[in-house]
């Protein structure tokens, strides 16, 4: 007897035991997870290594880039998929394509206006001051006149160097058509703070140069005082050196997997891209993305988490990987539940200024964007109500990404959707997708987006709440749409009292109550039709979730039929 009861002891400590490990369900059990391993070395070590190149798709850099990423997947445990047996879950591939144009890369450039001995710009101390796609001068360089086009637009142009307050493209064709050598322009936006930062050069770009031999050069504020003061005092010749290299090549992505258990076809898909020249801009979403992908596999390996669904990593080409990834393969992205860009993810934005925002995906805030609500300096369309995009997604990432906030006393905010990141490819194929990053930021494209103006305490914040939020979604059951639904009535809630008191301010300044019934009508069809999407947390339909959620809508109704009935009074 004694025996039998100790074997059913140790059977129920086992048991105990096994329980443990079984994935928790809550963001909160995955942030206790999460954050004691999430570090952020990796991501800064990776953003360090990515951002010393000047990097576009098929180049030195990018591709250098590919293979970090690839070395360390493999470190982690992710094995490349032509190695990989059917059971392996932790899987790598680089995908290699062909490119219809050649590469670039800069290599050397200087601007010396005659008759000063000082160098007006040199690429090695601003090296975005080459376009990208400019072609190389012949190696002693050119010296040729510079014209005004905004004071001289009648001069001839052959032959010369042209010069202008405004972009390349508005003067490409008559530069081509009356054979200019290249162009020299000035037009950094009021959002990079040129007069404070007068070294900055924000990166330009022309044309593929295959059919032509133009060349161009983008100025700082300090260096474009000099030459417009020279430029007011007469003829002004200059001498202009750029060494690029322009070579056929091929296009490389990066896509890891892990495995979901029983549900592999449902994914979440994180993206960054690899292309562009800046530590901030996006060296910093490689190097988050690349962190949270070992850390994953990681806590994998050591039967600390499980997945239910497929979790995928792609680094790329800014939207062209990113919208290939959906369209090239119709099956796959029938199961792409949820879509994340970590874009501009590690800023220190006491140097940087702005804050870590939120992009959320379409809702009446980017209609009427009002109160506390307001759009990055990169700024916005007005989108139209059939444009609307209602999910869960919003809300339940700025919860995880508050609670982070919280417990790391750092910054989170959100703005109404304004596009131009790896989110777009979601959301255009009708996939729920949002958009993290910074702004706004006095450094952005330019040349002093720098690995010094990078936080590896905002990399860890960054990474750790959006991996957290991942894990959730991918484990989501009953119970995890449950909490889901709770969350979004409080947020519809909150949101529906602010619009309300908002909406009351305006009638008290003579507004239109036909648009402010308007308004509080398209938040609650919002909140409507995403309190019907948390089903999708579920597989399987469940009458109990239903009517939950039918309550919850019921609530939101007469919620809002009160605040109607006292807006009248």
């Amino acid at each position: 007897m004694k025996k039998q009861l100790f074997l059913l002891c140790f059977l129920i400590l086992t048991l105990g035991c096994s329980q443990e490990q079984v994935p928790q369900q809550t963001s909160d059990d995955y942030f206790k997870i999460i954050r004691p391993e999430f570090n952020g070395q990796l991501a800064y070590e990776t953003t360090a290594f990515v951002e010393q190149y000047w990097r576009v798709a098929g180049n030195t850099g990018f591709n250098k880039s590919v293979y970090w990423i690839a070395e360390r997947l493999e470190k982690s445990g992710y094995i490349l998929e032509s190695k990989a047996t059917d059971t392996e879950r932790l899987t790598y591939r680089i995908e290699k394509r062909a490119m219809a144009n050649p590469t670039w890369e800069p290599v050397s450039a200087s601007l010396h206006i005659e008759g000063e001995k000082d160098p007006l710009l040199l690429s090695s101390t601003n090296r975005n001051m080459t376009y990208l796609n400019s072609a190389s001068t012949q190696k002693e360089g050119v010296t040729a006149e510079i014209v005004n086009l905004d004071t001289d637009a009648k001069s001839s142009i052959k032959g010369k160097i042209v010069y202008t307050e405004s972009r390349a493209g508005q003067f490409y064709e008559k530069m081509v058509a009356e054979g200019a050598l290249g162009i020299v322009t000035y037009n950094n936006p009021s959002y990079l703070q040129p007069e404070k930062n007068i070294t900055s050069i924000q990166f330009r770009s022309l044309p593929n140069q295959k059919k032509t031999k133009l060349w161009g050069i983008a100025l700082s504020h300090e260096a474009n005082q000099r030459l417009k003061t020279k430029l007011e005092k007469g003829s002004t010749t200059a001498k202009v050196v750029i060494q690029t290299k322009i070579y056929p090549s091929e296009e490389l992505t990066v896509i890891a997997n892990i495995k979901g258990e029983t549900q592999p076809d449902e994914r979440l898909v994180f993206s960054a891209h690899i292309q562009e020249p800046g530590a901030n801009d996006n060296a910093t979403g490689v190097g988050v993305q690349l962190e949270m992908a070992a850390l994953a596999a990681n806590l994998f390996q050591e039967k600390k988490i499980d997945l239910d669904r497929t979790m995928t990593f792609l680094w790329g080409d800014e939207i062209i990987s990113t919208r290939r990834y959906i369209q090239e393969d119709k099956k796959r992205a029938t199961g792409i539940k949820w879509g994340i860009s970590l874009d501009m993810v590690g800023e220190n934005t006491a140097l940087t200024g702005g804050s870590f925002l939120i992009e959320k995906m379409p809702d009446p805030s980017a209609i009427w964007t009002r109160g506390n609500d307001k759009h990055s300096e990169w700024g916005g369309e007005v989108l139209s109500l059939a444009e609307m995009k209602p999910h869960y997604l919003n809300d339940f990432i700025i919860g995880n990404f508050e609670k982070q906030g919280a417990y790391a006393n750092w910054e989170v905010n959100t703005n109404p959707f304004e596009g131009g990141s790896d989110h777009t490819p979601f959301l255009d194929a009708d996939i729920p997708g949002l958009l993290l990053w910074h702004f706004t930021d006095q450094f952005y494209h330019t040349d002093n987006d720098r690995l010094e103006k990078v936080s590896k305490e905002t990399l860890k914040n960054v990474g750790t709440a959006a991996l957290a939020s991942a894990l959730t979604l991918l484990n989501a059951d009953k119970s995890t749409a449950l909490a889901v639904l709770k969350d979004i009535e409080i947020a519809a809630t909150n949101r529906l009292a602010i619009e309300f008191e908002l909406s009351k301010a305006a009638m008290a300044q003579n507004s239109n109550f036909k648009e402010q019934i308007k308004i509080l009508s398209a938040w609650e069809d919002w909140y409507h039709k995403t309190m019907e999407t948390v089903r999708d947390l579920h597989t399987g339909s469940d009458e109990s979730l239903n009517t939950t959620i039918e309550a919850a809508q019921q609530n939101l109704k007469s919620l809002v039929q009160k605040q109607k009935e006292k807006l009248r009074q």
